[in-house]
């Protein structure tokens, strides 16, 4: 189902609260960090919320299945929806969970996740 723009919003001010969390946590917990251990912690902060930004439009997306199910490219049988599975995807942002559309092939037992392979 597409994600309104408000809960667009309202997820991604989650996201963004929840860094900003961390991030002053670290502070409290780090006395005297110098300039290095400040970036490299805000780095990687800002590393996690980008993250979080792409998955939150990615999986605000309208899922988009195929109008037949396709056929197994290692065999050519007919596969079978087998539901929203989650998969990971490596992003120029980052590593993702996202879930998407399993196909599962009975006679060869291989598994594809449309529009094609995630890497």
């Amino acid at each position: 189902m597409k994600l309104t723009r408000a809960q667009k919003e309202s997820k991604l001010r989650e996201a963004a609260e929840e860094v900003i969390k961390r991030l002053l946590e670290w502070d409290e917990q780090n006395e005297r960090p110098n300039l290095t251990q400040i970036e490299d912690e805000v780095l990687a902060l800002r590393q996690r919320l980008g993250q979080e930004m792409v998955a939150v439009l990615v999986a605000g997306q309208e899922a988009q299945q195929p109008a037949a199910n396709p056929n197994c490219e290692k065999c050519g049988a007919e596969m079978r929806y087998k539901g929203q599975k989650e998969c990971s995807v490596e992003s120029r942002a980052g590593g993702l969970a996202i879930k998407r559309g399993h196909y599962y092939c009975a006679c060869c037992n291989s598994g594809f996740f449309p529009p094609g392979p995630t890497a």
